[in-house]
Parts: C-alpha cells; sequence; structure tokens
C-alpha cells in the first residue's frame, strides 16, 4: 500500500502542501489559517491514515520525542514493572521509550548508548555498567539530558533516583537480631556495582557494630553469569558448609530465587531452620510459602521522580548544572519467613 503523503492530503482537501504542514505541526493559528480549514484537513488526513516521517519531524524540530531506557536486564521483575511506570509517565507526557538491556556488559551498554544517539533519542534513563563512566561523560559534555536510577557513580555528577541501599540494610539486619537470629549469612552478587557494593558494606559495618548480639557471619559472593541451577548448587554447597546459619540476607531478589531452590532441595523449612530475608521484593514472595520478608524499594517513586527529573532538563536545557540526588527509603515488608 502506498503511503499517504502531504500531496495527496493538499489535493483531497484543495491547497497547497504548504498549507498541510503548517496545521499537521501545529502552526494554523500562527499562520492564521481558519479553524475550519484546520479542522478539515486534519479529518482528511485522519481519514487517509496519514503518519508523519519521524526521522523528517525530528530533523525539522530537534526533537524525535523519543526516551532511551537503558536497565540492566528488562526481564527482571523490579526493572520490568520500572520500565511500565518510566513508559506511562513519559507517555503521559508525550513521549515514546525504547528499551534496551546492557547484561550488566558495559561492550554492550556502550553500543546501547550510541544506537540510542543515532536515533536521536532526547534523553536517557540510564541503570549504568561498570566501566560506563566515559559513555556518561560524554553525553553530559554534549548536553544531553540524563537521569540514572538504581545506581550511580560518585565521581560522575549526572542527577540519579536511588533506594538508600545501606539504610535498608541496616533495617534488615536489625529486623533478623530482634527476631533472635545470630548466625546470619550475606549473599551478594560479584560485581562492582555501586549499590551491592554500599549492601555489602552496610551488612560488614552492621556485624562490626552488633559483635556482641551476632555470634557468627558468612559472606558469599555469586558470579552474575551463572545458569540458576548454577546459582542453585553454588548457594546450597554455603549453607551446607556452614551448617550454624540460622538466617540468610540476600542482595537482590534473583538470587533470594535460587536460595529458596536451594532450602527446597535440601528440605530446611523457613523460619524454623533458616530464616530468609531479600532486598528487592518480587511477586513470587508474597504466594511462597510462609512468605518472603523483603525490603520493597519504591519503584513507582524511583519512575516517576526519574521522568520528572529529565522532564525538567528536556524544559529547561539545564541538565548539565543544577543535577538533582535523591535517595529513597526502602520498606520492610515482614512476611513469613522470618
Amino acid at each position: 500500500m502506498k503511503k499517504v503523503s502531504i500531496k495527496d492530503i493538499a489535493k483531497m482537501a484543495g491547497v497547497v502542501p504548504s498549507t498541510v504542514s503548517l496545521v499537521l505541526n501545529g502552526r494554523a493559528k500562527d499562520m492564521r489559517i481558519s479553524d475550519a480549514l484546520a479542522q478539515k484537513i486534519n479529518i482528511i488526513a485522519k481519514q487517509m491514515g496519514y503518519t508523519p516521517n519521524q526521522v523528517a519531524v525530528s530533523l525539522r524540530t530537534g526533537s524525535s520525542k523519543l526516551i532511551g531506557l537503558i536497565v540492566e536486564d528488562i526481564s527482571n521483575i523490579f526493572y520490568a514493572t520500572l520500565a511500565r511506570i518510566i513508559e506511562e509517565e513519559l507517555r503521559m507526557n508525550g513521549y515514546r521509550i525504547v528499551y534496551c538491556s546492557t547484561k550488566n556488559d558495559p561492550v554492550n551498554g556502550r553500543e546501547l548508548i550510541n544506537m540510542l544517539y543515532q536515533r536521536q533519542v532526547d534523553g536517557y534513563i540510564i541503570t549504568p555498567v561498570e566501566k560506563m563512566e566515559k559513555d556518561l561523560l560524554s553525553l553530559k559534555a554534549q548536553n544531553k539530558p540524563v537521569v540514572l536510577i538504581d545506581r550511580y557513580f560518585p565521581d560522575v555528577d549526572v542527577s540519579h533516583v536511588l533506594v538508600d541501599d545501606e539504610k535498608g540494610i541496616e533495617e534488615g539486619m536489625e529486623h533478623l537480631i530482634n527476631k533472635g537470629y545470630k548466625n546470619i549469612g550475606f549473599i551478594t552478587v560479584d560485581l562492582e556495582q555501586v549499590q551491592m557494593n554500599y549492601r555489602e558494606k552496610s551488612y560488614k559495618h552492621f556485624i562490626e557494630a552488633n559483635a556482641g548480639r551476632i555470634e557468627n557471619n558468612y559472606l558469599l559472593k555469586v558470579s552474575y553469569n551463572l545458569k540458576m541451577e548454577q546459582m542453585v548448587t553454588k548457594i546450597s554447597n554455603f549453607i551446607q558448609r556452614h551448617q550454624n546459619m540460622d538466617a540468610l540476607f540476600f542482595a537482590t531478589n534473583y538470587l533470594c530465587l535460587a536460595g529458596l531452590q536451594s532450602l527446597q532441595q535440601q528440605n530446611l523449612s523457613m523460619p524454623n531452620e533458616m530464616a530468609v530475608i531479600c532486598f528487592d521484593d518480587h511477586d513470587i514472595f508474597k504466594i511462597y510459602p510462609p512468605g518472603i520478608t523483603a525490603l520493597r524499594q519504591p519503584i513507582e517513586d524511583i519512575g516517576k521522580t526519574s521522568v520528572k527529573l529529565l522532564m525538567h532538563q528536556l524544559e529547561t536545557s539545564k541538565n548539565v548544572e543544577n543535577s538533582q540526588h535523591l535517595v529513597l527509603p526502602a520498606q520492610l515488608i515482614q512476611r513469613g519467613s522470618t
């Protein structure tokens, strides 16, 4: 089927193509085109199924009305929910979204930024991967609107929206101790990510500050690139090596899912034989018997706030100066696993 052009609409409306172009670009009143004629042209365009050439619109207006969203893994429930909220907020502001996943690969992250740049996106919302500092600094140098979510780089002054990882871990540890658990294992991912470093650091600091209240502590780092069954085996071996552990604190939800499989394979009941708490909630934690205690990140607030910051940059062109750094609290959701 032939694509409908402005010339086709002009012929049908009995006007010159430039008049159609002005109407479709919202400049009818500026150019003193009557409301009746503008309405007639819009109705004809709609009836003929006209869709503007986005590349041409972008070149003409300097805006693609596209935002690039780069996260770690769009299939992860946390990022999938966050992406949905961001997409809804952007749509209400007249923007569309392009999703990308880095899989924690800095090379992939750089290629995705380049791809989005070629597509002339108006701004970026990014969950950065380690070694992406130069890429972010390059965007900043070009005055591109950027907001980071979930993690950031201390040496790169870009607006970001994060959860308070350290306070969240402290609250979770305090909860376990108040419940009577004294041999607490901490399972995290073996990646140099700011938020994971903060969570591990907070766990260690809490152990040091509460030496009289905690008898033993154990730390396991799991490679991000392991398959799920390999993670399950690694966590099972960890549990078997430390028979006196009475609680496990998982630094993120996909590790906790592997841990639940490990406990199931070893017939360990929660919380009688092993308590479980996780940083990052998951829909399955609500229904998995007896319910998994979790520190829920304020996903809706993170998504809405990140879009608000990006819109401010787009509207004021002040994305380089006056960067904003927002830290939001996590919420402890107590369930039967503790």
